[in-house]
């Protein structure tokens, strides 16, 4: 019996090509997800990304998923988005084959019920695994087809049909694709926008020769900045490998904080459906609740990860969520989490006034923050436990354990702790007035975390 502990993860099926994850293995998993989503659809949707292992591997699955009686149609190569439009717009089950911003040698799949209603572990990755570990069972009637079909231009102008840039001053914008599928869609939903985008890294290659498809990273975005600075842009953009995730910068070059995203999309979502709500999650800046409240909104906390945003949305009816991790979830896009409709957001804002960037964007950056900071640590949950009680004993600190630790501290000040669910590590996220309370803060906490 083969053990897929190691690739199965909470949100998707992610592993090194030839170690971990053959063309044999996907065969199987396709007949896995066949079976799961059978009461519900006789057909699969299935795109992949431009990894030189991603056709074989969505061929292997199409195989797995026909095999069981089930048709598939196939989009090709997409965005995760795209593949989520493909399940929301044509209502069908789907797989996307990519591993985002991981290196080369590593693929993954990341599936989704009708409607691009997400499958984790607690949603069906687990029955898939359990079916594949214990074998699965064939199938004796009629094998499925498959057909293909190009949805890329449907795609393009559904998301224009969302944001209406028709009104924007001409906009000149940088766009690293990193070598990824930010590459293939952004001529496509950007053609005949009064946008002139300068193109860096468009060629598709799942090699990533410029530097990793990771915008989080501060160093994959060094040459995205120096060209804003050198055209004179007025912004830009930052996709990951499969294109969900959208960072920004300004027309300095200096890096917009996702939060600071969140709440202008939050506010721009506000003004179609006042009093809606809005979702974030637990390590946004505490300046997006302030924000959404401020405008009408009912704010959200929730745990991270799109599992948790997206039941949130569908509990609350929530119009618009938002990560610290440039993941921006839209009710109008199935709740599915979409970089190119935030982005579209943001440079609609921005053409609406005379004003650059920088300007509009203060506006919702009121805090400063320390980003992800990541430790390795022996014990995690020994060393969560010092700080809890190191902090616990100081007059005027409140402490939920929603998602790992967080900690506010009585001047404003906040910081989350969480254990990583696939290293010995703890990630820590700070919150504060100023840089150097922030700073402050970072060293106290880090003091007990690698003392």
């Amino acid at each position: 019996m083969p053990d897929l502990s190691g690739i199965v993860k909470a949100y998707d099926i992610r592993g090194v090509v030839g170690e971990q994850l053959d063309a044999a293995l996907v065969r199987d998993l396709g007949s896995a997800f066949a079976l799961l989503i059978k009461p519900e659809s006789d057909s699969v949707v299935i795109g992949h990304d431009m990894r030189d292992s991603s056709p074989e591997l969505a061929a292997a699955f199409a195989d797995g998923v026909t095999s069981q009686g089930l048709d598939v149609v196939s989009i090709g190569l997409a965005s995760t988005d795209q593949l989520y439009f493909a399940s929301g717009s044509l209502n069908l089950p789907g797989a996307m084959f990519t591993a985002s911003h991981n290196p080369a040698k590593y693929n993954g799949i990341k599936l989704c019920r009708s409607g691009a209603a997400p499958v984790g572990q607690d949603s069906g990755l687990a029955e898939i695994r359990d079916t594949v570990e214990q074998g699965v069972p064939a199938f004796e009637g009629q094998r499925g087809s498959v057909t293909e079909k190009d949805v890329l231009a449907d795609y393009a102008a559904y998301l224009r049909k969302l944001v209406d840039l028709s009104g924007s001053r001409p906009l000149k914008v940088v766009v690293d694709a990193g070598n990824g599928m930010g590459g293939y869609t952004v001529p496509t939903v950007f053609a005949g926008l009064p946008i002139e985008v300068v193109p860096m890294y468009f060629e598709l290659d799942g090699n990533f020769p410029n530097h990793e498809a990771n915008p989080l990273d501060p160093k994959n975005i060094v040459d995205l900045q120096a060209k804003v600075r050198e055209e004179g842009a007025d912004a830009g953009l930052a996709f990951d490998g499969d294109a969900d995730r959208c960072f920004v910068v300004d027309e300095r070059g200096e890096p917009v904080s996702p939060s600071a995203i969140t709440a202008l999309v939050a506010v721009r979502e506000l003004e179609k459906e006042p009093g809606g709500t809005i979702i974030h999650n637990l390590i946004t800046s505490k300046g997006v609740p302030e924000i959404v409240a401020e405008h009408g909104g009912k704010p959200v906390r929730t745990r991270v990860g799109h599992s948790f945003i997206k039941a949130e949305m569908a509990k609350t009816g929530a119009i618009f969520g938002g990560e610290h991790s440039a993941h921006y979830y839209f009710r109008d896009f199935w709740r599915a989490d979409t970089g190119m409709l935030a982005a579209l957001h943001v440079l609609a804002a921005l053409g609406e006034q005379a004003g650059p960037l920088s300007e509009l964007t203060a506006e919702y950056s009121r805090y400063a923050a320390s980003g992800e900071i990541n430790s390795t640590v022996d014990d995690q949950v020994a060393r969560m436990m010092a700080v809890k009680d190191a902090f616990g004993a100081r007059d005027g600190v409140e402490i939920d354990e929603l998602d790992g630790l967080t900690v506010q501290l009585p001047g404003g000040g906040w910081f989350n702790l969480r254990p990583s669910n696939t290293e010995p590590l703890l990630r820590l996220n700070v919150e504060a007035a100023d840089a150097e309370a922030v700073r402050a803060l970072t060293e106290d906490v880090l003091a007990i975390v690698r003392g």
